[in-house]
């Protein structure tokens, strides 16, 4: 029988992998065959994502198929979540990109929470108060006047599969990251859209993971050397992850990368104030089901921590010199806002020690360890709330995404959390996109069969507490 190939585009902030993917012998195989950089850029006060580069990845990366002779009967883009673009009438992108983690946002916040509480704001959307919200993005886009040219409003994935195909979708799990989604009906919330004096008219009908966008455009396909059917997978990389955690039913996890993304998936949504006091979120997953989870600072700081040595050091090296380690405790509470884009994290993290009256740390190894613990410790206090908030108690954390491999962080985690960790799959947004997929064609008949499939496909392994 025939192999049929799909290929997943997972971006995240600072690279992009094309991973193809397909059944072999009842389990799921992925190859690399594209790996490209990607990085907010400032350009003058902005900070900004080169959105042609970008696009020339993907259409790089989609080309190595041909060469290899694995044509993808589907491919699906994944982005984080948040960022979007705005098209005028000819559909021309209206300035640049913005990045989350620009800063414009700080100066609109309490004037948007002038209009709609930040309590009346939850109990709509269900989302937790972030500086980089798409709410606020689009308000300083309302006050600029940008918003005024607009005609199509697409998230950062769905303006990648516009590029491809020509044809404008709004994916659910992606829009529910907005804080403009009613989280009771997973809808847009006109009302709000609204009140806040946004256009209604650019918040289209929503698709949901599994539908079909459309062909590769013409001069695309002849570009690339063939033609292909874009298909949405969950768009929101953490949506696409939550798919592959090989757990059926109402798993604790840890999609961990640059953020810590920890939480369960349910049918229900929780906008109780208990859950807003405790800053949890409600965002979108596959088949309109609500990831229920926190959003951690993640190894966001590590990586920076790496680029201040100028990358002398591996992520490898960074644990054996935590390992060497004896007698430090220091602990940074890491959703602090000083560590959220400073000019120096590794100022920051001793700044942050020397504010509280701890050892501030001096060598690598103490660097990297408080970071490390003071991550364990913060999934200990968000596991407890979500057990308080849930009433349900957690044997196990699943780990999936890149982080899932720092063995001392699970061990760290393991430790301080009292549960088993369960590590893998390492690539998770990736296969979640690809069984979203697999999912829409029919190889695969549901999403437990697809935990199945990764369950026996990858490496599994255990941290006992």
């Amino acid at each position: 029988m025939e192999k049929k190939y799909y290929l997943a585009i997972d971006i995240g902030a600072s690279s992009g992998r094309h991973i193809l993917g397909w059944m072999d012998n009842g389990k799921l195989v992925l190859e690399e065959i594209h790996r490209f950089k990607n990085g907010a850029e400032h350009k003058g006060d902005k900070l900004v994502w080169n959105d042609k580069s970008l696009f020339d990845s993907i259409v790089e990366g989609i080309k190595k198929c041909k060469e290899i002779g694995k044509i993808p009967a589907s491919i699906g883009i994944d982005t984080w979540g948040v960022d979007y673009a705005l098209l005028d009438e000819n559909d021309q992108l209206i300035d640049e990109v913005y990045s989350y983690r620009d800063d414009r946002t700080l100066a609109v916040i309490d004037e948007v929470h002038a209009i709609v509480s930040e309590q009346e704001t939850y109990k709509r959307t269900g989302i937790q108060k972030q500086v980089f919200n798409t709410i606020y993005q689009l308000y300083c886009d309302k006050k600029s006047g940008k918003l005024a040219k607009a005609k199509s409003f697409l998230m950062m994935p769905d303006y990648l599969h516009f590029l491809l195909t020509g044809v404008k979708k709004n994916e659910y799990t992606n829009a529910s990251t907005t804080g403009l989604l009613n989280a009771k009906t997973r809808e847009w919330d006109y009302e709000l859209i609204d009140k806040l004096g946004l256009n209604k008219d650019l918040f289209n009908e929503l698709s949901l993971p599994g539908s079909v966008v459309g062909n590769l455009k013409d001069e695309i396909a002849k570009e690339v050397g063939f033609n292909s059917v874009v298909c949405l997978p969950a768009t929101h990389d953490t949506a696409s992850a939550v798919m592959a955690v090989p757990q059926s039913g109402f798993p604790l996890y840890i999609s961990s990368g640059t953020w810590s993304l920890m939480g369960v998936e349910t049918p229900d949504e929780n906008t109780t104030d208990i859950a807003n006091a405790s800053g949890f979120t409600n965002e979108g997953g596959y088949n309109k089901s609500v990831r229920f989870l926190k959003n951690i600072m993640g190894l966001w700081m590590i990586q920076c921590i790496k680029k201040e040595y100028n990358d002398k050091y591996s992520f490898t090296d960074f644990v054996d010199e935590a390992r060497k380690v004896k007698d430090f405790n220091s602990i940074v509470d890491v959703n602090d806002l000083s560590f959220f884009a400073p000019t120096s994290m590794i100022d920051a993290v001793k700044d942050y020690c020397k504010k509280t009256g701890q050892k501030v740390p001096e060598t690598v190894g103490e660097i990297v360890l408080c970071v490390y613990t003071s991550l364990a410790v913060c999934y200990k206090k968000a596991v407890e709330q979500i057990e308080e908030i849930t009433g349900v108690k957690f044997n196990a954390i699943n780990i999936v995404g890149g982080g899932c491999q720092n063995v001392l962080l699970n061990e760290l985690t393991a430790k301080h959390t009292g549960r088993t960790v369960i590590a893998g799959p390492v690539e998770a947004t990736a296969t979640g996109n690809l069984l979203a997929q697999m999912l829409a064609s029919k190889e695969i008949d549901s999403l437990d069969a697809g935990k199945k499939i990764v369950k026996e496909s990858f490496e599994i392994k255990e941290v006992l507490a």
